[in-house]
């Protein structure tokens, strides 16, 4: 089965996964200190977020060592941005609304 960047966002341990290796290589080790659930848990999140391409797992002596790969997050991302305008003008006429029923409160 091939997944996909969106499967491996899917999941909030996976995304603070990114989040974490995002600034630094971590090793497998590090990575599960970070979360208390188990080693083989954190190993299939791993391993998941390397089938989609988000990390490459190199190793390092008998280490092995989790390195973000962000251009792979890049099809997500450019899904997410073409929503941004929509939401964005949702937003200022919420807030152009709420502008007007504080002036008619005050007036």
């Amino acid at each position: 089965m091939r997944r996909d960047v969106f499967q491996a966002i899917a999941d909030p341990i996976r995304r603070d996964i990114i989040e974490l290796v995002s600034t630094e290589s971590l090793s497998v080790n590090e990575v599960a200190e970070k979360f208390e659930i188990s080693r083989p848990a954190i190993s299939k999140h791993l391993k998941i977020l390397n089938e989609c391409g988000i990390i490459e797992i190199h190793k390092k002596g008998r280490e092995r060592f989790c390195l973000i790969q962000p251009k792979n997050l890049l099809p997500a991302f450019l899904w997410i941005e073409q929503y941004q305008k929509l939401w964005e003008d949702k937003i200022d006429s919420f807030e152009n609304y709420l502008m007007e029923l504080k002036n008619r409160n005050n007036g």
